[in-house]
């Protein structure tokens, strides 16, 4: 069982991962190695996650996400098999994290009386430094 919050819980047999080689450089070592991870998490039918949370995870996880709803997270920034799966499930998790939270919505305000009169002030005396640079009045 993988804690992600207080309230959500992973059961490890709801992840996937799958071992492919690494991109990039590497020497023959790359060639030989599985070291690359990718990670496939089924948000839609995960009975982890809240339905809030799956929709917010949906929605944060954009282009990882395939039409099946499922979450493929690839990790090959390490040379260790083991450390690539690590983070892979670190950012899963942090990705969770992230959607458990309920965003706040911002509510449109005005802005202050006295905020607006600085502002205008300021404006008059920048238009005032601009005009003095000008050309003087009597050297036609």
């Amino acid at each position: 069982m993988i804690q992600v919050t207080r309230h959500i819980v992973i059961d490890e047999s709801e992840l996937q991962f799958t071992f492919i080689r690494a991109s990039g450089p590497g020497g023959q070592n790359v060639n030989k190695v599985a070291s690359a991870v990718q990670l496939r998490f089924d948000v839609r039918r995960s009975p982890s996650l809240p339905e809030a949370v799956r929709q917010r995870l949906e929605r944060l996880s954009g282009r990882r996400l395939t039409q099946d709803g499922v979450l493929v997270i690839s990790a090959q920034r390490f040379r260790a098999q083991e450390r690539n799966r690590e983070d892979a499930l670190e950012r899963l998790v942090a990705l969770i994290r992230e959607a458990s939270v309920v965003p706040v919505i911002r509510r449109p305000t005005r802005p202050t009386l006295g905020s607006r009169q600085r502002r205008l002030e300021s404006k008059t005396r920048r238009s005032a430094v601009k005009n003095l640079r000008g050309r003087p009045a009597g050297s036609d």
